[in-house]
């Protein structure tokens, strides 16, 4: 481990003929997350569960509930959401506080209701509409979070800005930085048009299609 990626070369010889001849770098370092064991807790977290039947949801929240004792409860809803199978039946519970949470999973695994928690039943998906608001839906500093969090959002509003600009004396960034009015009709019209196509752009690459906008 010194001051250059580390490197190995790897040569597959196969019995008919096909040879196979790779470099392996090492990956780049990573940044150090800005998460650390300082960071504040999120306000409001949600376990999602998921099972084949009902019997599988309250099963699930039953083995969940002896697991979850010594774990940061943002953590056990990062890992529900993102490594399990989206079944049929599902549950959501959702709490402030560890308490609330372990309250509302005790009531899934005893098949009654309780406060932060929905269950339900997937169907099969209907036609999915995207529906845009006018003037007056805008804020000062709408957007700028998820320009900073979503390389595909950044995109698409670095296109409609290029599409823009040659019809204003102003710029996207500005507008969305509070540098120009955005209570102008001629500024609004065109900066609300960027931010809901580029939201469109984000969805779909979510996979979410739509029938009608």
């Amino acid at each position: 481990d010194g001051h250059r990626p580390r490197r190995a070369g790897v040569s597959s010889f196969g019995v008919s003929g096909t040879n196979a001849h790779v470099i392996l770098e090492e990956a780049p370092v990573r940044p150090a997350s800005h998460a650390t064991a300082d960071s504040p807790a999120p306000a409001v977290v949600p376990w999602v569960l998921a099972g084949g039947s009902a019997a599988a949801l309250r099963a699930q929240a039953a083995r969940l509930l002896g697991a979850v004792a010594d774990l940061p409860p943002a953590d056990v809803g990062f890992s529900l959401a993102t490594t399990r199978t989206a079944l049929d039946h599902r549950a959501v519970v959702v709490g402030a506080s560890r308490e609330a949470l372990v309250e509302g999973l005790s009531a899934v695994a005893e098949g009654r209701s309780a406060a932060g928690v929905v269950e339900g039943v997937a169907g099969e998906p209907g036609r999915i509409a995207f529906v845009f608001p006018g003037q007056g839906s805008q804020w000062q500093g709408m957007a700028l979070e998820l320009l900073d969090s979503s390389p595909v959002f950044a995109a698409r509003m670095a296109e409609c800005g290029e599409a823009l600009s040659a019809f204003t004396d102003w710029s996207l960034d500005d507008a969305l930085h509070g540098r120009v009015d955005v209570e102008r009709v001629d500024v609004i019209q065109p900066l609300l048009f960027a931010v809901m196509v580029s939201l469109a752009a984000v969805w779909e690459d979510w996979g979410i299609r739509p029938s009608a906008v």
